[in-house]
């Protein structure tokens, strides 16, 4: 496994095996036999323990065992299970409305409703029920585990176990302590996880431990980011997929697990930290006391074909086809400004697509390399049979190198991809100003800084627009296309027609600092980055928890030693300055390796030691 306990756990896992190892956990009670706790006991059954599932609903329980029927019956259709097996693992599962049926039990699981009385009275009939040595385990992500184990008879046998939802299919368990919580209670959880097959990783008592005390921070802000009319909800959701490359968007994944149970915990979140930024957006509100709590409703910040129905069906809010009906200018030539690796990929992607491209840089020298560097990718290209050798040759021909911006005379989109610098940017629209034929549209690929002052300096502000690629440019999907107060409609919508031209998926947004991606995750990395500091969770515990919990394809560490230190530094100041909010302020120890010159892969040495190539 990658890097799943912390050291202390991880050295009582492996003292499981020794003669003195804490017995092991045969018989397990599952308290609340929803969605999490069907899925918990399934895990539990194929993995042989004996599971008695409680809830107060007969009906609930019954539903329960059909669904485990259900999905058993399914894994042997897809050859994961034998017949033999899953009539095992069925014949362990019992179910029933009383609470007094767990006496036997080893280990119990609540996975009741997110509410401290409901909670506190459970463990209350619990103590009185269960053996002495019986653990007593909560599957909250956000109450105080600490709080609930001080209601016990038994605090020291008390400690949390957050699996993740669909339980039987996602690897992170988060075993939690409070300061009471026995260590020999922690390694026999511990165990239990790793022989279920999970990665557990061992966390504190905080509210949301580490997955979701990062994840419902990032939902919270796409949420009130919606609720302000800053971009679409579809538009929102894609940029963090396309850009991210995360499973699903921020406010699908909020239908997913419930508006509601998002608000207690952001409530829960608030309560411990302060922070402006865990404060519920007041449309979670809103949403909540409706009665329109995500997908389970039928209706949240999208509209599905049924309650429960993952299948979204249009509404008064979805988008119309044809996007604002206002048309876009002609473009049949694009001039990229540049000579470095953003400017690059953008000229192999427009040429590609057909287009002629001026590749202008300071010197003909710098433009010529940029050129022979688009040659050697569509050779690549062509080596991997993504391309014919004409179709290669065709588009390397289309692009014409020039050292000097006069270039651009008679193109009709210009595209700059030269220094994030507002002084540099800001001489080169001037440039562009005086160069480029009226009417033709200028775009900054610009990632924080704001798109209006660029527009400013020229004498044509509508003209000017945001065409924010994400590299590498000829991979990546998304374009953010940032309207200015001042950008003229037809100036957005030949951004969006060029966009679906060259197989871009455009993003609208209004500009300010971080337009949608930067905005969402650097704060996600920001917080990433003062668990560490508050020494709450190690580097390798924390990526792994927002890898095998949350789905991510990097954990927030090691994308931050790729993004660079430097950069992430760089937009976290901008956030900061735009929005001044304290909660946005750039975590001490991201300053102090940045200042040490610890940059993350480019230079050997960031979060982690790289090697140096």
């Amino acid at each position: 496994m990658a890097t799943p306990l912390s050291p202390s756990s991880a050295s009582s896992a492996s003292s499981a095996s020794s003669p003195d190892a804490p017995a092991p956990l045969h018989t397990v009670a599952v308290v609340g036999l929803g969605t999490m706790g069907a899925g918990i006991t399934e895990v539990l059954a194929k993995a042989g323990r004996r599971v008695i599932g409680i809830d107060i609903s007969a009906a609930q329980a019954a539903r329960c065992l059909a669904a485990l029927e259900t999905s058993t019956a399914r894994a042997v259709a897809r050859g994961r299970l034998t017949e033999r097996q899953r009539a095992d693992a069925l014949a362990l599962v019992s179910t029933g409305t009383d609470l007094r049926e767990a006496a036997g039990a080893d280990l119990v699981i609540e996975v009741a409703p997110e509410s401290y009385e409901i909670k506190q009275q459970l463990f209350r009939e619990l103590d009185a029920i269960v053996r002495p040595d019986a653990i007593l385990a909560t599957g909250t992500n956000a109450l105080s585990v600490t709080r609930l184990a001080a209601e016990s008879a038994r605090p020291e046998r008390v400690l949390g176990l957050h699996f993740f939802n669909p339980a039987p299919a996602m690897k992170l368990v988060e075993v939690v302590s409070s300061v009471l919580t026995a260590p020999q209670a922690v390694a026999q959880v511990t165990g239990l996880a790793v022989e279920l097959g999970k990665e557990p990783v061992a966390v504190g008592d905080r509210p949301g431990f580490v997955a979701d005390g990062l994840l419902f921070g990032y939902l919270n802000q796409a949420a009130a980011m919606y609720e302000a009319r800053y971009a679409s909800r579809e538009d929102i959701d894609a940029a963090m997929k396309l850009g991210c490359g995360l499973p699903m968007g921020p406010l699908a994944l909020l239908d997913l697990i419930g508006v509601d149970t998002a608000r207690t915990v952001l409530d829960a979140m608030y309560a411990a930290s302060h922070d402006r930024l865990h404060a519920p957006a007041p449309i979670l509100k809103q949403l909540s006391e409706a009665g329109l709590t995500g997908r389970k409703a039928g209706r949240g910040f999208y509209t599905y074909e049924a309650p429960g129905s993952p299948a979204v069906v249009p509404d008064a809010l979805t988008p119309a086809p044809g996007g604002s009906g206002v048309p876009g200018r002609p473009v049949r030539s694009v001039g990229v400004a540049g000579s470095g690796t953003m400017a690059s990929g953008i000229a192999e992607v427009f040429a590609k697509a057909g287009y002629d491209v001026v590749l202008a840089a300071r010197t003909e020298e710098k433009a010529a390399a940029a050129k022979a560097r688009i040659g050697k990718s569509f050779a690549r290209s062509v080596d991997k049979g993504r391309l014919t050798p004409e179709a290669a040759a065709g588009a390397l021909e289309r692009i014409t190198p020039a050292g000097s911006y006069d270039a651009f005379a008679d193109v009709d989109l210009a595209v700059e991809a030269v220094a994030e610098d507002l002084a540099v940017k800001q001489q080169l629209f001037a440039t562009l100003d005086k160069v480029c034929r009226p009417g033709a549209v200028l775009a900054t690929t610009t990632s924080s800084l704001p798109v209006i002052a660029c527009a400013r300096a020229t004498s044509r502000p509508q003209d000017v627009v945001g065409m924010h690629f994400f590299n590498p440019a000829p991979a990546m999907k998304l374009v953010e296309v940032v309207r200015t107060v001042l950008t003229a409609e037809d100036a957005r919508s030949t951004v969006d027609e060029v966009c679906a031209s060259i197989k871009k998926h455009p993003v609208n947004c209004g500009d300010r600092a971080g337009f949608i991606v930067n905005a969402l995750l650097f704060p996600y990395l920001n917080n990433a980055i003062k668990m560490v500091q508050e020494h709450y969770a190690s580097l390798d515990d924390i990526d792994a928890a927002m890898k095998l919990g949350g789905g991510y394809p990097m954990g927030p560490f090691e994308l931050l030693d790729v993004v660079g230190l430097d950069v992430s530094l760089a937009i976290e100041k901008v956030l900061h300055r735009e929005f001044r909010d304290p909660g946005l302020a750039p975590a001490p120890l991201l300053e102090h390796l940045v200042a040490a010159g610890c940059l993350g892969r480019k230079t050997g040495r960031g979060f982690r030691e790289h090697a140096r190539r």
